[in-house]
């Protein structure tokens, strides 16, 4: 499967995801969701949210322009919300796994989709 489809089917078709992009740790974007860009320096900022979860926690991160408030964040998991929206940001092996949801979608629906596939890509060695 390409990592398009993976965007496309697995997030973006859930209906429980809007917005997703899947970055490589090393740098740049392997696949996205129509219209949602990353700036380079967002890119970065989220690669680096989990080398120190504690900044992170303290100042948010930035998707598309768009500043979400850190609810969590570890060396896996970083959770955002932005008034009734909200952003989950889950780290695989090899990349990182972007996604925003649009209320009336609420965390505990779009999460288990978003960690699921992250589950999933590491088990075979992404």
């Amino acid at each position: 499967m390409s990592w398009q489809a993976y965007v496309d089917t697995n997030l973006i078709g859930s209906l429980k995801v809007q917005k997703a992009a899947i970055l490589g740790q090393k740098g740049g974007v392997w696949a996205t969701s129509a219209g949602y860009t990353l700036s380079p320096d967002e890119q970065k900022a989220v690669i680096n949210a989990f080398k120190n979860p504690e900044v992170t926690q303290a100042n948010g991160v930035r998707l598309a322009g768009q500043k979400f408030f850190t609810l969590s964040c570890n060396d896996r998991s970083l959770y955002g919300k932005k008034q009734a929206d909200g952003c989950v940001v889950v780290k695989t092996k090899q990349a990182i796994l972007v996604t925003e949801y649009v209320a009336p979608t609420q965390a505990p629906e779009a999460t288990p989709i978003v960690e699921g596939l992250a589950d999933y890509l590491i088990s075979v060695g992404y």
